[in-house]
């Protein structure tokens, strides 16, 4: 079966002056999700190729994805500083504010709901409601040795450490992507805010990680942390795989479907 065609991708700009590629599915005066991708992935692989857009619209929504910074047809440098969770936070509120949403529901994977977590916290009024899969807390990608990374890329040095390999190869399978933007993203958000059970989003969230997922302990601490956070467990899925389950989107369509309609 043919996968049908991408929408054509609308440029927003950043804050500091990047192309933030955006897409557009459904009904402009339907309620709004805006779906943000996770790492090394982008809107299209992560919410369009596995399903999603069509289910959110099927079910009465509008759907926004972004092209994270440094992703898909977004700009991608390679300076570290222009990573931080705040550009990265910003970027998400320049979309909205480019389409006139005022308001929005809000689903994000890995990275995307590491972005989203903050979004909620940094501009309340703004989400709604919220789908985090695949969140833990603490500081992201912890486990990525961005030396090795790095060595890999200058000189083709092997890559040892498991997880980092793991990374790299599913980047690197990934059209599009490039290798030391991502690796700057990594280091560029090392050393800023974390999730923390101690301060979580007030919204209702719901989080969602896989059963075979090693970090779905932290994830289910963090949604019982939040006042309104209920966690869903995504059966027989790790981190990579996730957001391809079926289990996943009708939960995550639900949650979304008991809110009144925003946009």
């Amino acid at each position: 079966m043919k996968l049908p065609e991408p929408p054509p991708a609308h440029v927003v700009m950043s804050s500091d002056g990047l192309k933030l590629a955006t897409y557009e599915w459904g009904d402009p005066d339907a309620p709004t999700v805006l779906a943000v991708h996770g790492f090394a992935s982008s809107a299209i692989l992560n919410f369009m190729r596995t399903g999603w857009t069509r289910d959110l619209t099927r079910a009465g929504f509008h759907v926004i994805g972004v092209d994270q910074r440094g992703h898909g047809a977004s700009d991608k440098p390679h300076d570290p500083a222009l990573y931080n969770l705040d550009r990265l936070v910003q970027d998400i509120l320049n979309v909205l504010d480019t389409y006139l949403i005022d308001e929005a529901h809000y689903v994000g994977y890995s990275l995307g709901a590491r972005v989203g977590w903050q979004v909620a916290l940094d501009a309340p009024d703004r989400i709604t409601r919220a789908v985090l899969g695949g969140i833990p807390d603490g500081q992201p990608l912890t486990r990525f040795r961005t030396d090795q990374a790095l060595d890999f890329l200058d000189t083709g040095e092997p890559v040892t450490d498991r997880i980092t390999n793991a990374y790299l190869t599913m980047a690197s399978a990934m059209p599009n992507n490039d290798l030391r933007a991502l690796v700057a993203l990594v280091n560029g958000m090392r050393g800023g805010p974390e999730p923390s059970p101690a301060h979580a989003p007030s919204q209702p969230i719901l989080f969602a990680t896989g059963s075979e997922d090693a970090i779905v302990e932290r994830s289910r601490r963090l949604a019982h942390a939040a006042s309104r956070g209920h966690f869903f467990t995504i059966p027989d899925r790790h981190h990579f795989n996730a957001p391809t389950s079926r289990h996943f989107r009708d939960a995550a369509i639900e949650w979304l479907s008991e809110a009144p309609n925003v946009g």
